[in-house]
């Protein structure tokens, strides 16, 4: 069930409906909840309700258990739910990647192997929920948070907005506004109908878009294009990807704020950034949160030695990178991404040592470094994009090989990549006075805005919506 069709439409206005009718009652209201967020999850395939079902047991479990422990036997049980969590993450997402990637070893060396390949459907949104648990778990070990009622728990882990595409939502975050019931007169209506409207217009008009009018093309058979439409479809992409994961976070967040709940952030202008770990600091927020609190300090972070740091980078980036797919692509973006954190860290820690003060804060330096990042951001989603080590060499021999002319670089695919990025350098004054003269108009003049746009964006988009491409994560 997609956010841009009429099916979703119909099942959040009967859900938004329960979930105001039912908030003084909030037993029957968690069990309303957790109804619809599995019937949201098994639209997708109703046996992975299952799987959804079985991490809310199995983590409850944990987190009782953890907080009615000490000691040793408390350590061993946050591992062993740490070790559970990543097991079945693991068996889904890396079975068939692991037993290839034996096999293929096995055969250079000459030996012919007869291993079990498993035909494993991924399960949607599983690398998804699956750290919101784990988050869970280990913040009950931390002290952070007290286990909470099953019920409460499940609510939270299957909360059908984020569930499958995010944000991650950590318990600290959610379950606190569980508490007490929601008042529909303090809604921020204007932020969650602008939000839903910008991802929509985000997903439909700017990335199916730009998906099939030309990245689809250059990442499938890029021999058939020239180097400039290379260059454009790689550009293509990097604005396709921004404006579908932002566009799913944007609906889910508004979504969530119109039943009464608040989502943090996730994506904070990304094209923006000044230099690769700013730029880690405004994409998929969420993400590079959880990993920095759950794998790179609990690794060291940066108290321990350089190289014990750069160690530490470089292991959080390739586990980020696996996080997203099993393929030798994925480990390489994170290697990649790993590797200039790495270096920024050991340009500034040598310019400090050296008592060389920062380089000014001029116009003409935040342009040029703004042009380099997003070019090594680009070079990253080539291996990203590409599926495979091969596609993505294709890529870039065609990109430098490729002269001649560009008849797929039309004027409306680059205005859709000069919209997508010029659209993060709009200032959050400008957006903020936007939902207040949207909130200051009456219900009948909101209602006429919200179909007009609503008509636009049906009129601009391609026939048809795409699945989300986190939804493959």
């Amino acid at each position: 069930m997609l956010f841009p069709t009429v099916d979703f439409a119909v099942f959040f206005l009967v859900v938004l409906t329960a979930n105001w009718f039912l908030m003084p009652h909030q037993k029957a209201w968690r069990v309303v909840m957790l109804a619809a967020s599995f019937f949201f999850y098994g639209s997708w395939d109703y046996r992975f309700t299952a799987l959804l079902a079985g991490s809310i047991l199995i983590n409850q479990g944990f987190a009782v258990a953890i907080h009615r422990s000490a000691g040793r036997r408390r350590r061993r049980l946050v591992a062993a739910a740490v070790i559970a969590n990543l097991g079945i993450l693991g068996f889904f997402k890396y079975y068939g990647f692991l037993v290839s990637s034996v096999a293929n070893t096995l055969r250079t060396i000459g030996v012919q192997p007869a291993l079990p390949l498993l035909q494993v459907v991924l399960p949607v949104g599983i690398s998804f929920f699956t750290f919101q648990a784990l988050s869970y778990v280990i913040d009950v070990y931390r002290g952070k948070v007290e286990p909470v009622p099953l019920l409460d728990f499940g609510v939270y882990l299957s909360f059908f907005p984020q569930l499958v595409a995010g944000p991650i939502v950590r318990a600290s975050e959610f379950l606190p506004q569980m508490k007490e019931p929601r008042d529909p007169r303090r809604l921020d209506t204007s932020r969650a109908f602008y939000l839903i409207v910008a991802g929509l217009a985000k997903k439909v008009v700017i990335a199916d878009f730009l998906a099939t009018q030309i990245v689809d093309g250059v990442f499938t058979t890029p021999s058939q294009f020239s180097s400039l439409e290379v260059l454009v479809g790689i550009y293509g992409y990097a604005v396709q990807i921004y404006c579908d994961f932002s566009a799913y976070s944007d609906i889910a967040i508004g979504v969530a704020l119109l039943l009464g709940f608040s989502f943090p952030d996730n994506f904070n202008a990304p094209y923006t950034a000044l230099s690769i770990g700013d730029f880690w600091r405004r994409w998929h927020m969420t993400l590079s949160r959880w990993l920095r609190d759950y794998l790179y300090i609990p690794l060291g972070g940066s108290r321990g030695s350089r190289a014990s740091t750069y160690r530490n980078l470089m292991i959080t980036m390739l586990l980020g990178g696996l996080w997203h797919g099993a393929a030798w692509s994925f480990v390489l973006w994170g290697a990649l991404h790993g590797s200039f954190l790495a270096y920024e860290r050991w340009r500034d820690e040598r310019r400090h040592a050296r008592g060389v003060p920062d380089p000014p804060d001029t116009i003409g330096r935040r342009i040029v470094s703004r042009l380099i990042v997003f070019h090594l951001v680009c070079l990253g989603w080539i291996l990203f994009r590409a599926g495979s080590l091969t596609v993505a060499w294709e890529v870039l021999n065609r990109l430098v090989t490729g002269w001649g002319p560009a008849p797929a670089v039309t004027p409306a695919i680059v205005l859709a990549i000069v919209v997508g990025i010029g659209s993060q350098y709009v200032s959050r004054g400008v957006v903020v006075r936007i939902q207040a003269t949207f909130s200051r108009l009456t219900p009948v003049l909101q209602g006429v805005v919200l179909a007009l746009a609503l008509a636009a964006i049906d009129g601009l988009g391609q026939e048809g919506v795409a699945a989300f491409i986190y939804f493959q994560f």
